[in-house]
């Protein structure tokens, strides 16, 4: 068979070979061509994570199982795959005036956020604790090179150094208690897990508990969101935009199947855990983001609450907060996409603008980007009938029916006390008095913001097939 190889069957991971093998082709491109080649090798990175992106929806329909059922596609695999594949090309497309700086030319960016794309697949599609293994680190490790890329400035190269020392901490403890989960169910197998860990022995407890510290780490919530006001900050924004969306996407995606494939038959040991991240992360996000006037730092604190209220819904453990988790997801990255646009249009000149107070009087010097950024704004903070509101909606709802009234309750309130720093960056740009004008903004960056903010503004007039692929992805996890 053509794409059978020792045994294997290697349909299934085609997407991830075709992405590996047309990086290490690029890679050879670059190498050979040098930094002159950076903005080609750029572009054909863009071609090949949408080629990929194609692949992925051509595979053929139903569970495709491989490597001893150690990696699977299925609907909600292949749906979030697509999703941090399109968030890595935009990526890509917004770094293109970050790399137009000679200092910054390189065409290693394109190759790493490449590498860290295929780790991300492998990580989404994990059905055992190895493979989790071995995609969070594929990705994790071009995620530290990618945070301290600006090597000429000491920000971004602290950045990097504190998320490789506390990404590797993290890394630790989810290798201790995927070892526990081991020693103590004798498989490594999400299947085999969830069929030996029906009793819930205190060393199962203890593993899950490791295991899901170290997925915090990477999701950055409470009480491992450390890094994130500091990465982000000192990272550029491009890098800074694609680490709240592909990563995340991908993060939350093997925590939300781990959690309901691997520990089916413990419930309540694992809801314990999530609904009291969820809570101390939607408070810290809310509270925590209100006193910053650096909008990336801000931005920050958002994303940790953000994430928060996407637990809320996995922390009903059903099939509708599933749903739940999927459509925040996509609703968040599209969001939190278009606002880092925003900011990373900022600028005067030539200098990156990242202070709030540099938004002032935007509505009168460049009215339809401080209208689409406000909008954005709206939608992160989930006022209605902005797409925001609806991610909440579908979240919370889930949490309702699965008995966690408490839970929404805290949800709703934390999202008013958010509303608070949204409003305030709105009142800047329309209200506060008028700064100079800024920079021209290029065509590809007003192109994301305008997409990114329709999307949010006409959400609600034809959700259906959205939700109707996110709710295919959810039941195929039961």
């Amino acid at each position: 068979m053509m794409f059978e190889a020792a045994g294997y069957q290697l349909l299934p991971v085609l997407p991830e070979i075709v992405l590996a093998i047309g990086a290490m082709a690029l890679l050879t491109i670059g190498a050979w061509c040098g930094q002159r080649a950076a903005a080609l090798v750029t572009v054909l990175a863009v071609c090949l994570l949408v080629a990929t992106g194609v692949i992925e929806y051509l595979l053929p329909r139903g569970k495709l199982i491989t490597f001893g059922g150690s990696f699977i596609v299925d609907d909600f695999a292949r749906f979030l795959k697509i999703l941090a594949l399109l968030g890595s090309a935009a990526t890509l497309v917004l770094s293109r005036q970050f790399l137009e700086n000679q200092s910054r030319r390189m065409f290693e960016f394109a190759i790493l956020v490449m590498l860290s794309t295929v780790g991300m697949m492998v990580l989404i599609s994990a059905a055992d604790l190895i493979m989790l293994y071995l995609g969070l680190e594929l990705m994790s490790l071009a995620l530290y090179v990618v945070a301290a890329s600006d090597r000429d400035n000491v920000k971004s190269t602290e950045a990097g150094l504190k998320y490789f020392v506390l990404g590797a901490l993290a890394s630790g403890m989810l290798l201790y208690g995927a070892s526990l989960i081991y020693g103590f169910t004798g498989t490594v197998s999400f299947a085999g897990i969830a069929a030996a860990a029906k009793t819930g022995s205190i060393g199962v407890v203890f593993g899950i508990v490791f295991l899901l510290a170290g997925l915090c780490f990477k999701v950055s919530v409470v009480p491992f969101h450390m890094w994130t006001p500091d990465v982000y900050e000192g990272a550029p924004t491009p890098v800074t935009a694609f680490f709240s969306s592909a990563p995340k996407v991908a993060a939350m995606a093997v925590f939300t199947r781990v959690v309901l494939t691997a520990f089916s038959g413990v419930v309540t040991e694992w809801q314990q855990i999530v609904v009291f991240v969820a809570i101390a992360s939607m408070a810290l996000g809310s509270f925590g983001a209100i006193g910053q006037r650096n909008i990336k730092r801000m931005m920050a604190y958002s994303s940790i609450g953000h994430m928060g209220f996407a637990l809320v819904g996995l922390a009903a453990g059903t099939v509708e907060g599933a749903q739940g988790v999927v459509l925040y997801m996509v609703i968040y990255t599209v969001m939190t996409f278009g606002a880092f646009t925003v900011i990373l249009a900022m600028s005067r000149k030539g200098q990156a603008l990242e202070q709030i107070s540099d938004f002032a009087g935007l509505s009168r010097t460049n009215p339809l980007l401080a209208f689409f950024f406000a909008m954005l704004l709206f939608s992160l903070a989930g006022i209605p009938p902005l797409a925001g509101f609806f991610a909440k909606f579908y979240v919370f709802t889930a949490a309702i029916k699965a008995g966690l009234v408490a839970l929404s309750v805290i949800g709703v309130i934390t999202s008013v006390v958010g509303a608070f720093y949204y409003l305030n960056v709105i009142k800047v740009m329309y209200f506060d008095e008028r700064d100079e004008a800024t920079d021209a903004v290029h065509i590809e960056l007003r192109s994301v913001v305008a997409v990114t903010a329709l999307f949010n503004m006409l959400f609600f007039a034809y959700p259906g097939p959205l939700v109707s692929a996110a709710t295919a992805a959810a039941k195929s996890l039961f």
